[in-house]
C-alpha cells in the first residue's frame, strides 16, 4: 500500500520531477569526476572482474527498461513537466513492480557506482539518488491516488513498490506483444548516455593504470566500443527522426 509521506519529500520530488533530466546528470558527473576511481584492495585483476560485475548490473537495468518499454510504455515525463497520468497503467511489467523504470535506472547507477568503486560515491550517490526517487515516487503516489482514488489503492495492495513479483512473469512475457521500435524510440538517448559515461569510467581507469603504449590496446578497444555505440546511436536518432519507427506513443 502507499505510505504516509511527508509534505517536504512530496515537494522534493515534484521539484525533481520536473527538473530531474538536469539535476540527476550534474550530480552523477560531478561524483564520477570528483571523486578518483579505486581498485578494490589495490588489486587490478580485482578490479576487473568489479568492472565487469558493475556493467552487468548496469546492463540488469537497461534490460529492465527495455521490457518494460517494450510491453506497457507509461509516460513517466509527465504533461508540461509535472506529473500526469492519462490512465492507469497496470499491465506488462507494471503487474509485477509498481517503479520498474525506476528500478532500471537505480540498478544503472549501482552498476556505475560499482565500475568506479569509490566509498564517497557510494555514501553520497546512493543516499541522494535513492531519496530523490523516493522522493519522485512520493510525489507520483500522491497525484495517482488522488486521480484514480479505490483503483490505485487496490493495485498498491497487489503490487510491491520497488521488488519485483517474479510469479506469473512468464505469462506476462508471453501474453503480450513486445514493441522493439517503442524500445528504440523511447531509449536509445538514454541507453547511449550512461553507456559513453561507462567507457569513459573504463578509460579512466586505464589511464591511472598504466601509461602508454602498455595501454595502447585497452585504449583502442575502448575506443572501437564507443564508435559502435556512437553508430547505433546515430542510426536510432535518424530512423526516429524520418520516422522509420513508426508513430511511436
Amino acid at each position: 500500500m502507499t505510505e504516509r509521506t511527508s509534505g517536504f519529500t512530496i515537494r522534493y520530488g515534484h521539484f525533481l520531477f520536473k527538473y530531474r533530466n538536469t539535476v540527476f546528470p550534474i550530480v552523477l558527473i560531478a561524483l564520477l569526476a570528483g571523486f578518483r576511481p579505486v581498485e578494490p584492495l589495490g588489486d587490478a585483476r580485482l578490479d576487473f572482474w568489479m568492472d565487469i560485475l558493475g556493467l552487468s548490473v548496469a546492463l540488469l537495468g537497461q534490460g529492465l527498461r527495455v521490457l518494460v518499454i517494450g510491453l506497457a510504455y507509461i509516460r513517466r515525463g509527465g504533461r508540461n513537466k509535472q506529473v500526469h497520468a492519462d490512465r492507469l497503467v497496470t499491465d506488462g511489467i507494471f503487474r509485477h513492480c509498481r517503479n520498474p523504470l525506476y528500478v532500471g535506472n537505480l540498478l544503472i547507477l549501482a552498476g556505475l557506482f560499482i565500475v568506479h568503486n569509490n566509498p564517497w560515491v557510494y555514501l553520497i550517490g546512493g543516499a541522494f539518488f535513492l531519496y530523490g526517487y523516493h522522493a519522485i515516487v512520493a510525489a507520483e503516489e500522491s497525484f495517482l491516488l488522488d486521480k484514480f482514488g479505490d483503483d490505485y489503492a487496490a493495485y498498491c495492495r497487489q503490487v510491491n513498490r520497488w521488488l519485483p513479483r517474479l510469479a506469473h512473469l512468464t505469462e506476462t512475457l508471453q501474453g503480450m506483444e513486445f514493441h522493439w521500435r517503442r524500445v528504440v524510440a523511447k531509449d536509445y538517448s538514454s541507453a547511449y548516455a550512461w553507456m559513453v559515461l561507462a567507457i569513459l569510467l573504463l578509460a579512466g581507469e586505464v589511464q591511472l593504470r598504466s601509461t602508454w603504449p602498455e595501454n595502447a590496446r585497452p585504449m583502442f578497444g575502448l575506443g572501437v566500443a564507443l564508435a559502435g555505440i556512437t553508430l547505433a546511436f546515430l542510426v536510432a536518432w535518424r530512423l526516429k527522426k524520418t520516422r522509420r519507427l513508426g508513430n511511436v506513443k
